[in-house]
């Protein structure tokens, strides 16, 4: 993943019959949701728990945009890992870099943006302690 600054997080999903549709392959929405686990879990390892954070301080983030190109298919009782990475950490956003891979087998490649709200739901900076906690390697 270039432009990271630090290592990728990796997170492991085992396909089930309820992410495939009726062909037999992952559907496609289902990406988008092991993409999620893969942001919450970078953060968790990063020491930030996103309902602390919203308790304490009121800031959440959302997603912003998604870019995803679709280059593979996953099946039932595939072994996919959720690579995510920080490409670029701004004032009040997040840019993540995600893929899915099944082996060295790249099925998913995604640029994510997410905005940190304040506590009014507007755009706010990222908190000191936040910023500085994914400025850091992963532990």
């Amino acid at each position: 993943m270039a432009g990271l600054t630090h290592p990728p997080h990796h997170l492991s999903v085992r396909i089930y019959y309820e992410d495939t549709d009726l062909a037999g392959v992952v559907y496609y929405a289902n990406y988008f949701k092991f993409m999620e686990r893969g942001r919450t879990e970078l953060l968790r390892a990063a020491g930030i728990e996103q309902s602390q954070l919203k308790e304490e301080t009121g800031h959440v983030f959302v997603v912003r945009r998604v870019e995803s190109d679709f280059l593979g298919s996953a099946v039932f009782d595939d072994v996919l890992t959720v690579e995510t990475g920080i490409a670029r950490l701004a004032g009040a956003s997040v840019t993540m870099s995600q893929k899915i891979l099944r082996g060295d087998e790249v099925l998913n490649d995604a640029t994510v943006l997410i905005a940190c709200l304040g506590p009014d739901g507007r755009p706010a900076r990222i908190p000191p302690a936040v910023k500085s906690a994914l400025s850091e390697p992963l532990a």
